[in-house]
């Protein structure tokens, strides 16, 4: 049994403690947003934060996150259903092509720009998500566009 913080929400779950908390986010809660990519922490398609730092929830046991305050892609935005300021500069500058790694980069940038609040290029490219499709370029306006509100 573990109590999950989920996006505001507290939940008893009935998992094995080495559960990945990516399965039980998506299977046991129905939060689908966050996506499985290689299941080794390497692409990054599964960030969420954790005790607001950015994980790769595929790797992270549930045990781990028990007490945390863990935060989906579905949660980033406000109660009142305002986009995240990620969110809103993902779409004007129009970032996915395929969409499939969009929740964890956003999750990445929003993570990054709690701790750097005005990062330089160098600062994005050090998020290692992976994006298949390479949408690179589009990612980093979006980061800085985010960065100075000009959503």
């Amino acid at each position: 049994m573990a109590k999950l913080n989920i996006n505001g929400k507290t939940r008893d779950l009935k998992v094995e403690d080495d559960t990945p908390l990516l399965w039980v986010i998506r299977e046991q809660v129905g939060l689908t947003g966050t996506k499985y990519g290689c299941g080794v922490a390497q692409c990054g398609a599964c960030t969420v934060h954790i005790g607001g730092v950015a994980m790769r929830s595929c790797s992270v046991p549930v045990a781990a996150a028990a007490g945390k305050d863990i935060v989906t892609i579905e949660g980033l935005a406000s109660a009142d259903g305002k986009l995240h300021p990620v969110q809103a500069a993902w779409i004007a500058e129009d970032v996915p092509q395929c969409g499939y790694c969009q929740s964890g980069q956003i999750m990445a940038a929003a993570a990054l720009l709690k701790d750097k609040p005005n990062p330089t290029d160098e600062d994005i490219n050090g998020i290692t998500n992976i994006c298949r499709c390479g949408t690179y370029v589009r990612i980093r306006r979006a980061i800085h566009r985010a960065a100075t509100n000009r959503t």
